[in-house]
């Protein structure tokens, strides 16, 4: 257990490099004002508020596990940017025995494009996650029982890139705002150094499809 818990906050580690400033305290309604079809405004916390998950997400396949249920905390002049964190399973009938996974996940939303004012397209976005996943038989390095080099990957940490697509349901609700369906193209570096090294792959071999559905909390 004290292994999984470092390889956790190994990856939430990982996050934090990768994210910009959370929450720059000059944000606010009035600097922010909407533009003709992005109409995001993000909704300015103070202090401890700053914790709480703006939204809750669940995703289906993408490499984290059969089903993966997490929350994450969306940020930027535009809440242009989210962290997520999930914890998935893998049940007995794809692996071993019953599996936890663990991912950090790093979301890019550069444009949102609304319709009216219910409806509402974010046509591209990216980013990239870390998974692992729990049990002593996997490995960050290569044991000593190998000969060196002979497993040259990590069968612990997997990390991603994915590009996606989503449309929000604007509600007029007191605790949920919207309700976005998702769905994401991704792929892992073994599988892209698979694909340099082995022209015989088709992108189909490499690439996983996922999708998926976040509500978008309130402010209060």
């Amino acid at each position: 257990m004290k292994q999984y818990l470092i390889n956790i906050l190994a990856i939430l580690l990982f996050s934090i490099a990768f994210t910009p400033v959370i929450a720059n305290p000059t944000d606010s309604l009035e600097a922010v004002l909407p533009r003709k079809w992005d109409k995001r405004i993000h909704q300015k916390y103070e202090g401890w508020e700053r914790l709480r998950p703006t939204h809750v997400k669940y995703q289906y396949a993408g490499g984290m596990g059969v089903s993966a249920f997490g929350i994450g905390w969306d940020y930027g002049k535009r809440r242009q940017w989210e962290t997520d964190f999930l914890v998935g399973f893998l049940p007995s009938k794809y692996a071993d025995k019953f599996r936890l996974t663990f991912t950090v996940k790093q979301n890019y939303i550069p444009w949102s494009m609304s319709f009216d004012e219910h409806w509402a397209l974010e046509p591209f976005y990216c980013g990239l996650y870390v998974t692992t996943i729990a049990g002593e038989e996997f490995w960050k390095q290569e044991p000593g029982r190998y000969p060196n080099r002979y497993y040259n990957f990590s069968t612990k940490l997997r990390p991603y890139i994915f590009i996606g697509q989503r449309i929000n349901l604007n509600l007029d609700n007191n605790l949920i705002k919207h309700i976005s369906l998702f769905y994401e193209i991704s792929s892992c570096e073994l599988y892209i150094i698979s694909k340099i090294t082995n022209s015989s792959l088709k992108m189909k071999d490499i690439l996983r499809f996922s999708f998926g559905a976040k509500i978008q909390l309130f402010k209060d």
